[in-house]
């Protein structure tokens, strides 16, 4: 039954990472074709004011730039799936009211698939948000991801309520479902790929860190 679960779980995690990467290229995709299409955009505009439809054109360009927001708010740190993992989870910290702060610069291509970095990073920032929840004074998330050789560095610091203990060599958890479950498969990869992470509980705040390959 224990297996089942987990086995579920990580059948749906596969497939909200696979969305938010969907969703990320598309948006790409789009931002491209909107390059392609300013000269055309650029004629539409003209012709909406040499014909004095003035509202129109304001209707046009407002358009425009509401969907040009939406790209500029993602997150660029040069690999397109930890652009949609960051964009995805950042959003979801800042609309809980999380102050965020992150320096990411990575590579476009790496070793680690887009599911396991989903898992690495997803699984953090959830129970970075989480820990966020509890916190008394200020909530924030503090993140930096960059390169060290071939080994991809992760440092996380947020706010956090009581000192955590540990169970069975992992921090509690309060989230429902199958306990520790998002640090588990973040220890597991990890594991299998022969990097190392530490996290480290006080009143107040929580780190995390990892060093993992990502490169060939």
């Amino acid at each position: 039954m224990r297996k089942r679960t987990y086995l579920k779980l990580a059948s749906y995690q596969n497939e909200e990472t696979e969305k938010h990467i969907a969703e990320v290229r598309s948006i790409h995709a789009e931002m491209r074709g909107y390059k392609h299409d300013f000269h055309h955009h650029l004629e539409t505009l003209k012709g909406y004011l040499s014909s004095g439809e003035i509202e129109r054109a304001r209707a046009y360009i407002d358009e425009l730039d509401e969907r040009l927001f939406a790209v500029d708010t993602l997150l660029k740190t040069g690999n397109v799936t930890l652009d949609a993992i960051l964009s995805a989870k950042i959003a979801k910290a800042k609309a809980e009211g999380i102050a965020v702060k992150v320096k990411a610069v990575v590579p476009e291509e790496l070793t680690l698939s887009d599911v396991e970095l989903s898992i690495l990073v997803g699984n953090l920032l959830d129970n970075a948000v989480e820990a966020c929840r509890e916190a008394a004074g200020e909530k924030f998330i503090r993140l930096y991801i960059a390169m060290k050789g071939k080994m991809l560095y992760f440092s996380m610091l947020n706010a956090a309520g009581e000192k955590r203990r540990k169970e069975h060599g992992l921090f509690a958890t309060q989230k429902p479902g199958l306990h520790g479950f998002g640090l588990r498969r973040v220890s597991s990869v990890i594991e299998n790929r022969g990097g190392w992470i530490k996290a480290n509980s006080e009143e107040g705040a929580f780190s995390t860190e990892f060093l993992v390959p990502a490169l060939a």
